[in-house]
């Protein structure tokens, strides 16, 4: 028997205040994978890394299934380097797609500007002819 730290699914929920609910997903979308004592699930210290790099990967944009691939590069790779050339270029990409919905915010932000000016001395004018 092994003297390496368990988790139980309730442990790494509250630890990353997510529902259990979201890990037994992401093990169905075979990101997570622990072993099982008849129903009840038991997590290692690999597992809570996954756990921490999927929720990482997520709140920086990345799909389940870029994360999945890198998961996958690393699970087959021993070296990282595959695996840190597929980050730099799936970064690459993210900040490309935010730089463009920046740029979209940004003129959108223009044109909600003008019209807002807009309304605002066509509301001034009809003020003004309700005065006279």
């Amino acid at each position: 028997m092994t003297d390496e730290r368990t988790y139980t699914i309730g442990e790494l929920a509250k630890e990353f205040d997510i529902t259990p609910r979201s890990i037994r997903f992401y093990e169905e979308q075979e990101l997570l994978n622990p072993e099982r004592n008849g129903q009840a699930r038991i997590y290692y210290k690999r597992d809570r890394v996954r756990l921490k790099l999927i929720l990482r990967g997520k709140r920086l944009g990345f799909s389940l299934a870029e994360i999945r691939s890198l998961f996958y590069l690393y699970d087959i790779n021993d070296s990282s380097e595959a695996q840190l050339i597929t980050v730099l270029e799936m970064t690459q990409e993210k900040r490309t797609a935010l730089k463009q919905q920046l740029d979209d915010i940004h003129s959108l932000m223009t044109e909600l500007d003008d019209l807002e000016s807009r309304c605002a001395r066509e509301l001034e004018q009809i003020k003004r002819g309700k005065a006279s």
